[in-house]
């Protein structure tokens, strides 16, 4: 039983996964206990499975798993952690962003006492779109995870394996590891480490993406989008309340009904399209619902590289 389990979702990176094995290698054999390095390949249409298959011949501490289809990366995550056959799970990306010197000042941090300890960057690599979709997502994160929490969140992680026993029987299609984990714990912690820029490919995140991203985080882990169209709710209803006394002080007053036709067609469009709103949030959470009554699985496994669990 090794020590420690490496998780890396691969979304077309033939290219980085040697030098990303080798560099990992370097960092790990110095740690007691052992170790594994699992690729989780999410089907990205390029031969990242080929080099999985190649390393993993040519080294039995590498598995590969592959999907069946793309999933997405927190999905490929899950995936990859459940294979886990370390006390100390590690997640990062597979771009090379994440150098693998830095893993020992995450390993360090957990040694102090916490659950969960991530990496996130000292400065971002990131252009300025996709720095602006990282923060519109670590907002939605904070309704789920405290606001604290949700500002030091990485793709970079170390956390103990046994926390995943709290979301052993999570079956959604709609996956985030870091609000999963605090399921089963609140002890985080961060540590700043380098951050690298992209030496191969391009990123598979847009900011379509992850944006999406952030509003299946908010709708699929939080109610916070119910509570704000109550809120909104409320206060229409307060301001037609006013709207209301208005009319009928004018009317007693002065004897006549408030003129207008454009102030009235106003009144209506607010209201409607408040309606709408809450309509549309309401309609977010019941296809959740039908989703999950459906029990459409998180990921499938095509291939494995080690026989022994495809057995």
């Amino acid at each position: 039983m090794p020590a420690l389990s490496v998780v890396v979702p691969v979304y077309r990176a033939a290219e980085s996964l040697p030098e990303l094995h080798r560099r990992l290698l370097a960092v790990l054999e110095e740690h007691p206990g052992g170790f594994e390095i699992l690729f989780v390949e999410d089907c990205g249409g390029d031969n990242s499975w080929q080099v999985i298959q190649q390393l993993a011949a040519a080294d039995p501490r590498v598995r590969g798993l592959r999907m069946s289809r793309n999933y997405g990366q927190h999905n490929a995550l899950l995936a990859g952690i459940r294979a886990a056959r370390g006390a100390i799970s590690i997640t990062m990306d597979d771009d090379l962003q994440h150098p693998p010197e830095e893993l020992p000042k995450l390993l360090a941090k957990l040694d102090e006492g916490y659950d969960v300890v991530y990496g996130p960057p000292e400065h971002e690599q990131h252009g300025f779109l996709r720095d602006l979709a990282s923060r519109t997502t670590k907002l939605a994160l904070q309704s789920a995870m405290g606001a604290e929490t949700a500002r030091k969140v990485s793709a970079l992680r170390a956390f103990r394996t046994e926390l995943r026993d709290a979301f052993a029987s999570h079956r959604s299609p709609f996956v985030n590891i870091d609000v999963l984990l605090t399921w089963a714990t609140t002890r985080f912690a961060a540590i700043p480490v380098r951050h690298e820029s992209r030496k191969y490919g391009e990123s598979g995140y847009t900011m379509r993406k992850l944006i999406n991203h952030a509003i299946n985080m908010m709708t699929g882990f939080s109610t916070l989008p119910l509570q704000i169209a109550s809120i909104m709710g409320l206060v229409c209803a307060f301001f037609g309340l006013l709207v209301m006394a208005y009319v009928l002080v004018r009317y007693f007053t002065a004897g006549s009904s408030v003129p207008g036709f454009p102030f009235l067609a106003s009144i209506i469009a607010l209201f409607s399209g408040v309606q709408l709103f809450a309509l549309g949030i309401i309609g977010e959470y019941l296809a959740r619902m039908h989703f999950r009554m459906m029990e459409r699985p998180p990921y499938a496994v095509r291939e494995r590289t080690d026989i022994e669990d495809a057995a």
